[in-house]
């Protein structure tokens, strides 16, 4: 049997971590008491640190909850278990971390990323479902980790315990970035805007799941779409539809002319292309022309190429629809993602350690399986463009339910197959 080189008590410490990340779901940049219990931990394991505005551009930022919205979370957290010696650095949800291994010895720079968000979606409160069973069903209403998030800060946890470990065993450089809203599309490009990747040789992110079971691996994952996440608002004039039909400005037709458009663009030949237009809400009364109009809507493409072309035809089908009814309309972008193909060189190597892993018993080199949208392809464009190796990467994972799903489950023990397989890269690649 092949040796196993972690120890597996470290899966308890990851189930505890896990749960109680879990119970106190906190989505895109709202992850403040996540984002001071994970520096705590890597703080007592002894990494130097770095926060906040030293890991993220606030301007990069997409789709940033108000500030009456981040002010009323700051004080849930401080409520709710936050370290209060850590808390004060994620006030603003500027919620990043980088821990930095350095080892002494030379060699390359290796980067892992996780996230930390949680989904705004109400966990299913019933029996059947684990969190609920247990007793780690999440308290806060309308967030719930259904994509692993939870799992992924524990793995990333577990993982930064290991390297330390062995840090006599290792060489070169290890960072370990802690992102939050990877969900929409939203945290990367903060932390890409601010260097964080700049030196790095090689990088390496992770998921749990996808459709791939517990005991597979998955090398290299190149089925994300590019895409521009959109909110859209239109603003016309009321009027009493009786009495003034003409003095209005209809933002409603305005809004309903663009779905039409929106999903009318023609597709692209090049590759797989998508638009959706998932909310549309508008109007206050029957006897009112509608005054606006909001809209939520995406785009997506098999290459940035792609979604960059939907997106400018987009903005032309909003501008015209509100041209037609004599509106305004303003779009702000809440959220982004480049395609990214992985690292052919790296790939090979992943696929070589996961098949000396005692966790799986099947591992494969590529999947061009559709997986959504991901926006750790900022970091990998950016370490591929200097020079650097790049790959995203899938420990399959038993589920409850699918992904964004009010039932989603993950089986725990995926968690230290994780670890293994990513310290096994380690102990590759850093003497590469």
């Amino acid at each position: 049997m092949t040796e196993k080189l972690i120890d597996e008590l470290l899966q308890e410490e990851m189930v505890s971590w896990r749960r109680d990340l879990h119970k106190h779901a906190e989505s895109g940049f709202l992850e403040m008491r996540t984002a001071s219990l994970v520096a705590s931990r890597l703080a007592e394991l002894g990494y130097p640190l770095q926060m906040a505005g030293e890991v993220m551009r606030a301007d990069q930022r997409m789709g940033v909850p108000s500030q009456e919205v981040l002010e009323t979370h700051y004080n849930w957290a401080q409520e709710n278990g936050a370290d209060p010696k850590w808390l004060p650095n994620f006030k603003d949800g500027m919620t990043g971390i980088v821990a930095v291994l350095e080892t002494g010895r030379p060699g390359p720079v290796l980067a892992y990323r996780f996230d930390m968000d949680a989904l705004d979606i109400q966990e299913e409160l019933a029996e059947g479902h684990i969190p609920f069973d247990h007793g780690f069903q999440s308290v806060n209403a309308d967030k719930m980790h259904a994509c692993a998030h939870d799992g992924h800060t524990s793995i990333g946890l577990g993982f930064a315990k290991i390297l330390i470990d062995n840090k006599d065993k290792l060489a070169g450089t290890i960072k370990l970035i802690f992102q939050p809203a990877e969900e929409g599309t939203r945290g990367a490009k903060s932390m890409v805007a601010a260097g964080v990747v700049d030196d790095v040789d090689v990088f390496i992110a992770m998921h749990l799941g996808t459709g791939v079971p517990t005991g597979e691996f998955v090398a290299g994952n190149a089925g994300f779409l590019a895409t521009t996440k959109m909110d859209v608002v239109f603003k016309g004039t009321a009027s009493h539809a009786g009495g003034k039909p003409e003095e209005g400005r209809n933002a409603l037709m305005a809004a309903s002319s663009a779905v039409l458009g929106l999903h009318g663009i023609p597709r692209h030949s090049a590759g797989a292309s998508r638009v959706n237009v998932g909310v549309l809400n508008a109007g206050s009364g029957r006897n009112i022309i509608p005054a606006t109009a909001h809209m939520k809507i995406e785009t997506r493409g098999e290459t940035s190429e792609i979604n960059d072309y939907i997106r400018t035809q987009a903005f032309a089908v909003l501008e015209g629809a509100a041209a037609m009814y004599g509106v305004e309309v303003s779009t702000e972008v809440v959220g982004e993602a480049k395609s990214s193909i992985p690292s052919k060189e790296l790939v090979e190597s992943l696929h070589e350690v996961a098949q000396s892993s005692p966790y799986f018993t099947k591992t494969i080199d590529w999947s061009t399986d559709s997986a959504g949208s991901e926006d750790a392809t900022y970091y990998m464009e950016q370490v591929k463009a200097h020079g650097g190796l790049a790959t995203y990467c899938i420990v399959g994972s038993d589920l409850a339910a699918g992904h964004h799903n009010e039932r989603f489950d993950f089986d725990e023990t995926s968690m230290l197959s994780a670890v293994d397989v990513l310290y096994r890269s380690v102990l590759k690649l850093s003497k590469a």
